[in-house]
């Protein structure tokens, strides 16, 4: 299968800071890879190398077989980039700002306006074409911004936490949009911190941290790295809860965790629960609640990181809150060097 997406060695420092640290990955043409890990991982970081907004400084990457630093205006023309928030004009309406991009793009006023009714209608904006964007939901906002990272038909599509700030029924809508893409073919590097949002649209994943990947695979491998399944058990008294993870640390072993009021191990041999249901008889711990189920990402997240994913707050996106990566070029030396289509 043909490589649409590749980094060997990939580096890139802030000062004293490793955002990259020799990255490796491959995203098969007509693929999804999901690309997760904590906050200031290096995510946003790797994708503004793949876009040409950021040069590496070591290792190389390729966009559509396309060096993204020796070939930079090749690769612009091969990829649509949507950041974390939306970055289209509010003053304008829908329709001004798909016609402003596609003439942007060399498009002809004809093929502009044409491309820009096509993809309103594609998003279900076309009732809001002639609307300010300012009036807009952030639903809406996030629609009217997928659609303008399309107007140069990208082979390539990158989606940098895509979903950040939405609701759940307009996280789905935009899910219901990015699978039509794959549908059609289209190559997607996704970045994020909602792991059911990785584990839904993803077919493969990457975790990163601290600038290097700590593993890959997929969703499943991913899964059946910290278990195929997961073991789940409250206590009824809260007084209880300590000696209970004791108990199951004996039990599953050092990757058993207190989350909340229950703990959580990871099952790798099917009699671990017979064992800790004897075991909880025998302390005389009473179970409010004891099940057994098929390992999550967010799990793997846990056991790969040491902590949960943290979907970023309204701070500011990566890069630009307190502890992001210094993905912002805090010495403004990093100018874009073009806008992909």
């Amino acid at each position: 299968m043909t490589c649409a997406i590749r980094a060997e060695g990939l580096a890139k420092r802030f000062k004293e800071t490793r955002a990259l640290d020799g990255v490796d990955l491959e995203v098969p043409a007509g693929t999804v890879l999901g690309l997760l890990g904590p906050n200031g991982a290096g995510k946003t970081t790797a994708v503004r190398i793949f876009a040409t907004l950021m040069r590496p400084d070591g290792g190389r990457a390729e966009v559509g077989g396309h060096d993204v630093v020796r070939e930079a205006g090749r690769v612009r023309s091969l990829i649509g980039l949507t950041g974390q928030y939306a970055a289209v004009d509010e003053n304008m309406t829908g329709t001004e700002n798909l016609l402003m991009i596609g003439r942007l793009l060399g498009l002809t006023r004809g093929g502009a306006r044409a491309r820009a009714a096509e993809l309103l209608d594609r998003f279900h904006l076309e009732y809001a074409a002639g609307r300010a964007v300012k009036t807009y939901s952030g639903g809406m906002r996030r629609r009217l911004d997928l659609a303008a990272s399309l107007v140069g038909r990208p082979q390539v599509l990158f989606l940098d936490e895509p979903t950040t700030g939405l609701d759940p029924h307009s996280r789905g809508e935009v899910w219901d949009m990015i699978r039509g893409l794959v549908a059609e073919g289209m190559t997607t590097l996704l970045t994020t911190q909602y792991l059911d949002e990785a584990d839904r649209l993803a077919d493969s994943i990457v975790v990163i941290d601290n600038g290097r990947v700590i593993a890959g695979g997929t969703p499943d491998e991913l899964k059946a790295q910290v278990g195929g399944q997961v073991l789940y058990l409250r206590p009824v008294h809260a007084a209880d809860l300590a000696a209970a993870h004791l108990l199951v640390a004996q039990e599953a072993g050092p990757q058993a965790k207190t989350e909340g009021d229950g703990i959580l191990a990871p099952v790798n041999d099917p009699a671990l629960m017979p064992r800790v249901v004897r075991r909880l008889d025998q302390e005389g711990i009473a179970v409010g609640e004891l099940t057994l189920r098929r390992s999550s990402l967010d799990e793997v997240f846990i056991a790969l990181t040491g902590h949960r994913a943290r979907p970023q707050g309204p701070a500011g996106p990566e890069g630009q809150g307190a502890g992001a990566e210094p993905d912002a070029d805090p010495d403004g030396r990093f100018a874009p060097s073009g806008s992909p289509s």
